[in-house]
């Protein structure tokens, strides 16, 4: 009875040791140096200045959604934008470093478990003859053949006291958030590219149309010139400026094959396919059928574009380094164990009586470094500094391209009513001064200048009609395309 007494006195003191050790650990594994993360503020304006003539969505309105070109209704575009994702390297690129980054946070939780190592080995050695004393039964001078068979395990485990694991865990965190974000930012730049070229290559089939209904109508006047010529009514000179206009203008309407063609071949690199086997049929864009965008208040936009989430996540992550860098001021604590077996005969290798172990710890502290830590903390808060900065400006320029593509919208609609107005005009002049030419009362000249006016109004309005389109796709980008920051892993 007074024996068990005894061990149970005993176990009760190494029980309130142990306890002792792991309060004290967990004490002071609560300690995380370096500042705790707070979102940096920037300038919001209340209400997008350029908001003229647009509706604010209300909350109960269907804000944009995340296949953003299907408001175009155009089925063209949604089958190239539904192959974007899976085809475009670009795209491909930035998912390939989010998962880098993402496998960057599991190494720094590996800071968190000890290290355990093992090295087995088994050696048989012989020692020389001339070190010992030992005689052979021919008297001679004989070594010793020996065998050592071990099986040792290694445990090393670096208490993270100050932090410096939680902290470094944190920032891995905030760089794959970022990451992320900057993925979901190149998905809506390629998008927004591939709807910008692909409206811009039906401009350019109406651009191609009207120059060839334009050559059509010249070369009728280049005839009606020449029979005028043939009768004596007109000069040749007259001939010659109709044929230059009618040359002219067909050149403009090859000219439009080059620019097409490299369109066309941008298309193709944006959904992963070879140039030479992409080809997009004939099809002008005649009018501009903008969609009705959502625009919401300019607070919503800090949560809506991946570009601003991705510069918040790195002011988190430039944050956490700080305490990374200032956990080097203080003492590291390693425990260490080691055990295994060791004999020297396999049979008895793996016995009780072979065990072998030991334990122990080690603390470590920097006394002098030539000022390293100090450069490297004041590197970390230059880096924070520097990030902050960044969001900001970030912040300002995605404001800006709002406000930038609002009042393009807004302005282009009323050129085009205007633009509208002039082709009209234009194409009653060149009926008017043809038929004064026809009737001897007008000059060709006459007739060249009006025809001269109703091509260049009517490009310029098919210009108009590609720049309200991108002017679109370029709202609904600076907008966000449907993105949420709620969309970022945790």
């Amino acid at each position: 009875m007074c024996y068990l007494k005894l061990v149970s006195k005993s176990l009760i003191r190494r029980c309130k040791s142990i306890l002792l050790v792991t309060g004290a650990i967990a004490l002071l594994s609560s300690c995380t140096v370096g500042p705790d993360y707070v979102k940096p503020t920037a300038e919001v304006p209340v209400a997008f200045k350029e908001m003229n003539g647009w509706t604010m969505a209300q909350p109960k309105d269907n804000l944009i959604k995340g296949a953003w070109w299907e408001m175009f209704n155009d089925m063209q575009l949604n089958s190239l934008e539904g192959q974007v994702d899976a085809a475009n390297q670009n795209i491909a690129v930035a998912e390939a470093q989010f998962r880098q980054a993402r496998a960057q946070v599991a190494a720094a939780r590996a800071g968190y478990f000890p290290t355990v190592t093992v090295n087995p080995s088994a050696t048989r050695s012989r020692s020389s003859a001339n070190l010992g004393r030992g005689v052979s039964a021919s008297g001679l001078a004989s070594g010793t053949t020996s065998n050592n068979f071990i099986l040792p395990a290694d445990a090393s485990w670096e208490l993270d006291l100050w932090g410096k694991v939680r902290r470094s865990v944190e920032a891995g965190k905030a760089s794959a958030q970022a990451s992320a974000a900057d993925l979901e930012s190149t998905r809506l730049i390629i998008h927004a590219e591939l709807a910008q070229d692909y409206f811009q290559l039906r401009v350019l089939d109406a651009q191609k149309q009207v120059l060839d209904a334009t050559v059509v109508n010249y070369a009728h006047f280049l005839e009606v010139t020449k029979n005028r010529y043939a009768s004596g009514v007109a000069s040749r000179a007259e001939v010659l400026q109709a044929e230059t206009q009618f040359k002219t203008t067909q050149a403009q309407a090859i000219d439009i094959g080059v620019q097409r063609a490299q369109m066309e071949h941008a298309i193709a690199v944006l959904i992963g396919k070879p140039a030479s086997v992409f080809s997009i049929s004939f099809s002008p864009l005649s009018t501009a059928i903008t969609p009705a965008i959502p625009v919401a208040l300019p607070s919503k936009l800090l949560e809506r574009r991946p570009d601003i989430a991705a510069a918040e996540r790195l002011v988190a992550a430039a944050n956490a380094q700080i305490g990374v860098a200032e956990a080097a001021f203080y003492p590291s604590i390693t425990l260490s164990a080691s055990g295994g077996f060791q004999a020297s005969s396999m049979s008895n290798w793996l016995t009780w009586p072979s065990r072998f172990w030991s334990v122990g710890t080690a603390i470590s502290e920097t006394v002098f470094d030539g000022g390293l830590r100090s450069a490297l903390t004041d590197q970390a808060r230059a880096a924070y500094d520097a990030t902050v900065a960044s969001y900001r400006q970030t912040v300002l320029t995605g404001f800006q391209e709002v406000e930038d593509n609002l009042a393009a919208l807004r302005i282009l609609e009323e050129e085009a009513k205007v633009e509208a107005e002039a082709v009209n005009a234009a194409q009653q002049s060149v009926i008017f001064t043809t038929n004064q030419y026809k009737a001897g009362t007008a000059s060709s000249l006459d007739v060249i200048v009006t025809q001269n006016a109703e091509l260049s109004n009517k490009r310029t309005e098919i210009t108009i009609i590609g720049n309200r389109m991108t002017a679109s796709v370029l709202l609904i980008k600076a907008l966000g395309g449907g993105w949420d920051v709620s969309a970022l892993p945790h």
